[in-house]
């Protein structure tokens, strides 16, 4: 039986690849558009939803009409996020790799751009790059486009809501007048029909569906919440979903942040992905998410493009995008290559007319869900944990010889005995926290709150400092700390759990956190002999609750692991305009020694990064 993406004119080599890759049948935008694209005559737009497989719809017929004998730039795709940048120039590396003298660079901020333009220098014939970078290389002379036979705009829209219209219109001024351009969209604001009308001359345009609409395969559902209830209400809804894998959406980086950093300290899964953090950090952070070693993404809009993921079974909007338009974005990070998938919005009462509104512009209705109660989160945890203990694989070899012991410490137990520990072990954790449990659904007409933005329900998670006491300690983010790390490694080496840890303060070369008073002196005991890199952890009280420049104020009581201090008189280095550290993501990580990475932003030397907004 000949191949499907065969029939289409795709040759054996690409073929096989992508048969290697499990592809055994082309999507709907691949079977409509790589036929006219192979023609090579035409310029072209594509409207898609994410998800639906647009890289393989342009990048096939790239390695068709490109000549690999010649290793000039040939194919320049442009894309907003390094995120994305990196996932299309994976992805058609793959597709080419049975391609004698194929090669693919990606051209992105946040990375040495001396080894980019090494790169460029020893022959391309596909450039992926984001628009600021690109820029910076066009800008040094340092390629050369008059080869360039095809262009493709790729994510056109969100590349246009980042403000990147001006260096596209730089960047394409540099390419031939002959080209052939290809944009690709998920949804077709005005400004990306304007692109069509001054960049293409009589474009074949290609639907799938219907304009600016949702994924058919996904299931879009909101609740209503106080605002200061949107916390709970995020929690409750993990909960109730035991094998969740999601993506949760905020608006800004210190949202981001904050909601990750307090689902660790409760015990989740979850690390933050934004654009303070170093494409090392970030790097780590996706490899995490993707190997399913966390459960939960926290990503700002512009982190999150370009996570191409399999398998996300939820996409939470803990705030709404403030363009609608961004919300088709945001959920199709589920649903994806024929999945289904769940789009949830955690909205107060005020943001019902922005459902309404979305639910114009996707054409998909959703539906109003009711907060499980702590009973149902409870139900629902126990017969997960039973569904797990039944269907666990048993290995006969290593358990046997251990069973004669176990049967005699459940000698006085009866079955029923036995399987109640056994469901007892997760499900009294539950029980504990969901005892008296409150109803957080809030009426659609209750007008007790201040709006989104504005009330301290927004940012739930925010903790008084009463009842701590604020610590110094001699690391941060010249350590590569992000004040996640800090916490698992406050966490870890002072045997403490972290909610028991309050408001974090990452500096350069020493940080503040808050610890419960009666954690303290737990704390200052099990840091006695603890050291990072071999070098002593001091940790001391503060004396004065601000920021103190001298690193900690007057101190009361101090504990050293042994070495010595570092001396430093920076705290941490800038690059790009913003200092390195920040706001990192949190999660667990391995503390050995660590390389430093540049960042993302702007450089005047070799390492910054797009000039453009990020979040």
């Amino acid at each position: 039986m000949t191949n499907p993406f065969k029939l289409l004119g795709i040759s054996d080599d690409v073929v096989n690849a992508v048969k290697d890759l499990g592809f055994e049948n082309p999507t709907p935008i691949q079977e409509q558009a790589i036929p006219v694209l192979l023609e090579g005559n035409n310029d072209f737009v594509g409207l898609a939803q994410t998800g639906t497989g647009k890289t393989a719809a342009f990048g096939l017929p790239l390695l068709e009409l490109i000549d690999f004998k010649s290793n000039k730039p040939q194919a320049l795709i442009l894309c907003p996020t390094r995120e994305l940048c990196l996932q299309i120039t994976s992805d058609i590396k793959n597709f080419s790799k049975n391609i004698s003298g194929a090669n693919v660079v990606a051209v992105y901020g946040g990375a040495n751009i001396m080894q980019q333009l090494r790169e460029i220098r020893n022959g391309v014939q596909i450039v992926v790059a984001t628009p600021g970078r690109m820029l910076d290389i066009i800008g040094r002379k340092a390629i050369d486009f008059t080869n360039v036979k095809y262009v493709v705009l790729d994510e056109a829209d969100e590349m246009l809501n980042m403000g990147f219209q001006e260096d596209i219109n730089d960047i394409l001024s540099t390419t031939p007048d002959d080209k052939k351009t290809w944009l690709f969209s998920a949804t077709m604001p005005p400004e990306v029909r304007r692109i069509a009308k001054n960049y293409m001359d009589s474009p074949t345009e290609l639907t799938m569906g219907t304009k600016n609409t949702g994924n058919v395969n996904i299931e879009h559902e909101y609740y209503v919440v106080r605002a200061r209830d949107k916390y709970a209400a995020l929690k409750r809804i993990v909960d109730f979903n035991p094998e969740i894998f999601a993506v949760v959406f905020c608006k800004t980086k210190m949202d981001t942040q904050d909601v990750a950093e307090h689902l660790i300290k409760d015990g989740y899964n979850a690390d933050a992905l934004h654009g303070d953090l170093s494409q090392q950090q970030r790097d780590k952070v996706m490899q995490r998410f993707r190997d399913r070693h966390m459960q939960l993404l926290i990503a700002t809009d512009v982190a999150a493009r370009g996570i191409d993921v399999n398998n996300v079974t939820h996409v939470i909007n803990y705030s709404l995008p403030d363009e609608i338009e961004s919300y088709t974005h945001r959920s199709g990070r589920t649903g994806r290559a024929g999945k289904t998938g769940i789009s949830i919005c955690i909205i107060n009462s005020k943001e019902i007319g922005k459902i309404r509104q979305i639910e114009r512009i996707i054409g998909k209705q959703f539906t109003k869900a009711e907060l499980p109660t702590g009973f149902d989160v409870c139900e629902k945890q126990l017969f997960s944990l039973v569904h797990k203990v039944h269907n666990v694989e048993v290995n006969d070899n290593q358990i046997d010889q251990y069973i004669p012991r176990i049967m005699d410490e459940f000698a006085e137990l009866s079955k029923e005995d036995v399987i109640k520990r056994f469901a007892s072990l997760e499900f009294n954790r539950f029980l504990e926290y969901y005892k008296n449990a409150p109803d957080l659904n809030a009426s659609a007409d209750d007008r007790g709150e201040r709006g989104e933005r504005g009330e301290r329900g927004e940012r739930g998670p925010r903790r008084s400092s009463d009842g701590y006491t604020r610590l110094f300690i001699n690391l941060g983010s010249v350590d590569d700390f992000t004040r996640g790390d800090l916490l698992s490694f406050v966490c870890n080496n002072g045997k403490i759990a972290g909610k028991n840890v309050g408001k974090i303060d990452l500096k350069g070369v020493y940080s503040f956190f808050e610890v419960e008073d009666a954690s303290v002196d737990a704390l200052f005991n099990n840091f006695k002999d603890i050291q990072f890199n071999n070098r002593g952890v001091r940790i001391e009280k503060s004396g004065d609750p601000a920021e103190s420049r001298s690193g900690g104020g007057g101190r009361a009581r101090s504990y050293s692991g042994g070495g010595g201090d570092r001396r430093s008189s920076g705290g941490g280095r800038r690059e790009g305009g913003r200092r390195e550290g920040g706001n990192g993501g949190g999660g667990f990580r391995d503390f050995s020694g660590r390389s430093r990475e540049d960042r993302g932003g702007r450089s005047s030397g070799g390492n910054g990064g797009d000039r453009r907004r990020r979040s």
